[in-house]
């Protein structure tokens, strides 16, 4: 309660600096070290975006984003009686062949970004919508959640119940909450299993994810098979241009510019970054391929990077903070000038970025489509789908 009124009372004023008259003063942070030094400019006006860039907050959600349906946040367990460490997920396995019915690699964030490999460090017990009788036939993973999770979702609900009565004391009506009781109610099912995103991931042979706390704009592709946590955010694309426009400093850039905080470390959401990004609208099919090819290469010299230093993704991308020449600063460049030239972008991309955003919503507002989200989206040849098609990503086993 303390720390929510130190934030209460600094958002106040920090309202009350940009609403003052007269020139500003803003300072930021940057790179990965503690100690990095600050830099400070002079601005006439602090936007909610915390940015000397082109404040993008007045930015419109697009409808057609939105139902595209591609962006999702990755399955919330609810209790860690639900993951299992490989020894353990091994011996599942072998017990019971069936058991992998409800047995998936898990991937986190730190696993995305920490890990040599990215890949998943343990499996998520996931009886997704079967009934409990029908998940008792997993016996295994049944008796592992029911003696994990079952007892800590009890007094769970029990406490909840007694903040309810308290609540009900000072008045018949006041409102109360059920959230424990509900997952005491199904306590063998996750918190969110995200099933939407599960069936938007299941016809696809990988999707795109980042890690949804981030401080770089690192993207991989993951095997479908691999069950997100809600650590990342999960795009269910699985064409290198989707990749690459993903993968782009414009991206990056509409990014952290959307969700911009004093913090270090910026948060993906689906309503103000993905809703409201706009796609190429008019890009040729080399242009395409170009973006493409480019989003290929840059994953082919990140692999070769990561191999090459013993590194995982975090520690690699940190050679960015310098502004010496590497083969990843380079593939990066090249893929952003492809994404470029794929928006015919001039001048100052947060301005181009959100003029576009603001033309392509007046136009869904008069009843006319726009391009959005995807390769798909731009309804491509056979010939063009090929050449935006790979099969690299992150293992499920």
């Amino acid at each position: 309660m303390v720390r929510r009124r130190r934030g209460q009372r600094l958002d106040r004023q920090l309202d009350q600096a940009r609403r003052r008259p007269g020139k500003k003063f803003l300072s930021w942070q940057t790179g990965d070290a503690a100690h990095s030094p600050w830099q400070t400019v002079e601005v006439e006006r602090i936007g909610p975006s915390l940015s000397p860039a082109t404040d993008v907050s007045a930015a419109r959600s697009l409808r057609t984003n939105l139902a595209a349906a591609c962006c999702y946040q990755g399955q919330t367990v609810g209790h860690d009686g639900f993951l299992v460490a490989p020894a353990d997920a091994r011996s599942i396995l072998a017990d019971a062949g069936a058991n992998a019915a409800v047995l998936f690699p898990y991937l986190g964030g730190d696993d995305l970004l920490g890990r040599r490999d990215g890949a998943p460090s343990r499996h998520v017990i996931d009886f997704g919508e079967r009934d409990r009788l029908a998940a008792e036939a997993f016996a295994a993973p049944f008796a592992r959640v029911a003696s994990a999770v079952l007892p800590a979702r009890r007094r769970a609900a029990a406490e909840e119940q007694r903040r309810n009565a308290a609540v009900l004391r000072t008045g018949p009506r006041a409102r109360i909450n059920r959230h424990h009781a509900v997952f005491l109610d199904q306590w063998w099912r996750l918190s969110w299993r995200r099933g939407e995103m599960l069936a938007a991931i299941a016809g696809l042979t990988r999707y795109i994810a980042c890690a949804r706390v981030t401080r770089r704009p690192i993207f991989e592709f993951v095997d479908r098979r691999i069950r997100p946590s809600d650590a990342l955010v999960v795009f269910a694309l699985a064409d290198d241009y989707s990749f690459g426009v993903l993968q782009s400093a414009l991206h990056w850039q509409w990014f952290t510019a959307r969700c911009s905080t004093l913090k270090r470390d910026y948060r993906y959401t689906s309503s103000t970054v993905w809703g409201a990004f706009p796609w190429p609208q008019i890009p040729t099919a080399a242009q395409v391929q170009q973006i493409a090819a480019a989003a290929r290469a840059l994953r082919q010299v990140r692999a070769a990077e990561m191999e090459r230093h013993d590194a995982s993704r975090r520690e690699l991308y940190r050679s960015l903070d310098t502004p010496r020449r590497t083969p990843l600063r380079d593939a990066h460049e090249a893929l952003d000038e492809a994404v470029r030239a794929a928006y015919d972008l001039r001048g100052d991309p947060l301005r181009f970025l959100l003029d576009l955003n603001l033309e392509l919503a007046e136009q869904e507002r008069a009843g006319r489509s726009i391009v959005g989200p995807g390769l798909a989206a731009l309804s491509p040849s056979p010939e063009l789908q090929a050449a935006c098609t790979s099969s690299d990503c992150i293992a499920a086993a």
